[in-house]
């Protein structure tokens, strides 16, 4: 994932995840595609999160029955094992989409708090240990509801701790913001499940949100968050809609009734099965029609699969998402659609590259978008990084080709080339016809696409110089090892003095400590030097059901945000401080 300098240059956001987000394991995808959509605005992020919910009580209640009236400081033991735990499964998650996240326990960071056992205040974080994490991976996640103690070794933070948690992590690491993500969009003048025309604060002051955000935000937070200067963003999981509370009037209007969007889904293989199954857990928001593939009776559920376009595009859909094979056929397909002025969303970089112009001609002029982040970097979020750029760049190098690792990864020890085609295919890393990965077809198209996105210039795959793994022997790999270099196949481009653009994609021997030998299976690594001659890195997974599918389904809701009219966090332009 993208990754600049370190503090300060740094955008960092605190996000909270209370039990009223976190109800079941089952709540964890959604959650990690919610930090997800942070890190691909180019945001690092501190994840604070609480137990799954009731299990704190239920802890509670297993210390008053096997420890009668126990001291405190031994029932805080006990209570804070659901914070751990939820942790670790928070970091677990965001692996699974191919974020780069760890976890840290109290006494990693040095947290530190004074008080009673059960209801303790946080008074200090070695923020240089936290720092020193980001700097490795784009998620660190915490427990937020325990604490080191100098009495009682460790304690807890009475109820509603993870929000003081977060604030207290926004201040000392001096984030630009927390938010608190909670099972409602914002704060209220009333409570909305009873008045479902109540108006919800777009902004208010910390005494105002004191006021009116009883029992959902805790006190003590609001309080350190006005000591501290620290913006608080009150918000629902997937919402651009937000309260937010400083030093600022009280401003509410009546919250936009939500719309659910009809999705056409073409194709269902292993990404679209991923993105099938994010759509369902949000009915909410999206009626999917039937989805297109090749043999419905397969899948065995009548009516919910076809093999007719035009069922699958039925009614007019809002959002056309296709994940099928080939460049030709798909791109007529979005084409269509966006004549009709539906947003498209796709993961095909040979359709992309090769239609570039005409895609996205055809969007200006039907009114619609197209959308292919998942296209270059799968879960690497590359392009979002060229678009916050802005045209400055003037070189990008990458490992785009998981399974180029693989193979070059094979051939260092030893194997033949057809051996670990082989097991590459027996592994699922390979197709049944490796030519586009093996030859550099895949590569080339991914940097044509990139081209385009940084440079503006249009240069076709089959106009980038190209070699095949097939040109390289296990003894080259070996001899490459033997001398502290790994083999990876790199794709490069570069903006000269004329104008014009250099590109290639080659099998190049990199010194081991190199930013992109490190690279292994489906990771992908860029680098990309802009006009000052800073390297922006990103890294990520760049192939798999999961980093794919959580890459198309953040353009989904991107693209469900723009139909509605809503703005991106990222496009807000709020200061890192807001003083009386």
């Amino acid at each position: 994932m993208a990754n600049d300098d370190k503090a300060g240059a740094t955008r960092l956001c605190v996000l909270k995840f209370g039990s009223s987000v976190l109800g079941t394991e089952a709540d964890y995808p959604a959650v990690a595609l919610e930090i997800y959509r942070h890190v691909r605005d180019g945001e690092k992020v501190v994840a604070v999160v609480s137990a799954l919910a009731g299990q704190t009580d239920s802890l509670l209640e297993q210390a008053e029955r096997v420890g009668g009236a126990a001291p405190d400081g031994l029932v805080a033991r006990l209570a804070r094992v659901g914070e751990l735990h939820s942790a670790a499964l928070m970091a677990l998650a965001l692996s699974k989409v191919g974020v780069r996240a760890c976890t840290m326990d109290p006494d990693e960071m040095g947290l530190v708090a004074e008080g009673a056992p059960l209801d303790s205040n946080l008074v200090g974080l070695d923020s240089a240990a936290v720092w020193a994490k980001l700097e490795a991976h784009e998620v660190v996640v915490v427990p937020g509801f325990t604490a080191q103690h100098a009495e009682h070794g460790v304690v807890t933070l009475g109820r509603g701790g993870t929000d003081l948690s977060a604030v207290f992590f926004a201040a000392r690491l001096d984030a630009h913001r927390v938010r608190l993500i909670k099972d409602v969009d914002g704060v209220y003048a009333e409570d909305p499940a009873k008045n479902p025309g109540a108006q919800r604060f777009s902004q208010m002051s910390y005494a105002e949100a004191a006021e009116a955000s009883s029992g959902l935000i805790q006190p003590k937070a609001i309080r350190a968050a006005e000591l501290e200067d620290v913006l608080i963003e009150v918000a629902a999981l997937g919402s651009a809609e937000a309260t937010t509370i400083a030093h600022l009037p009280a401003l509410k209007s009546c919250p936009p009734k939500p719309e659910r969007l009809r999705v056409a889904l073409l194709g269902c293989g292993a990404v679209g099965a991923g993105v099938l199954g994010y759509l369902q857990s949000l009915p909410d928001l999206f009626e999917v029609n039937p989805v297109l593939v090749r043999r419905p009776a397969k899948y065995g559920e009548p009516g919910r699969y076809t093999a007719q376009l035009s069922e699958a595009l039925a009614g007019k859909p809002d959002l056309v998402v296709e994940l099928l094979g080939g460049a030709d056929h798909p791109a007529e397909l979005m084409l269509a659609a966006l004549h009709d002025g539906a947003q498209v969303v796709t993961a095909n970089k040979a359709a992309v590259a090769k239609h570039y112009d005409s895609l996205h001609a055809c969007a200006e002029a039907g009114g619609g978008a197209i959308r292919y982040s998942a296209a270059v970097g799968g879960g690497a979020p590359i392009l979002e990084t060229l678009a916050r750029l802005d045209g400055d760049v003037v070189a990008i190098e990458g490992v785009m080709n998981g399974t180029c690792n693989y193979l070059l990864s094979r051939l260092a020890e030893g194997w033949s080339f057809d051996d670990a085609v082989r097991q590459a295919q027996e592994l699922g890393y390979a197709e049944a016809d490796p030519a586009a990965d093996v030859d550099s077809h895949d590569a080339a198209d991914k940097l044509s696409v990139l081209i385009r996105e940084a440079f503006g210039v249009a240069l076709l795959p089959d106009r980038i110089a190209k070699q095949s793994l097939r040109d390289v022997t296990p003894e080259a790999a070996q001899a490459a090892l033997a001398r502290g270099e790994v083999l990876k196949q790199v794709g490069r481009c570069r903006l000269l003095e004329d104008g014009r653009i250099e590109a290639e994609v080659r099998v190049v021997a990199l010194p081991a400590a190199h930013p992109l030998a490190g690279a292994r299976n489906e990771e992908n690594r860029f680098l990309v030097t802009d006009a000052r001659g800073k390297v922006h890195e990103v890294y990520g997974k760049g192939a798999g059901r999961w980093p794919t599918a959580t890459a198309v389904f953040a353009d989904m809701m991107d693209a469900q945000r723009a139909l509605l009219g809503r703005v991106s966090p990222a496009a807000q332009s709020a200061p890192l401080k807001l003083l009386a």
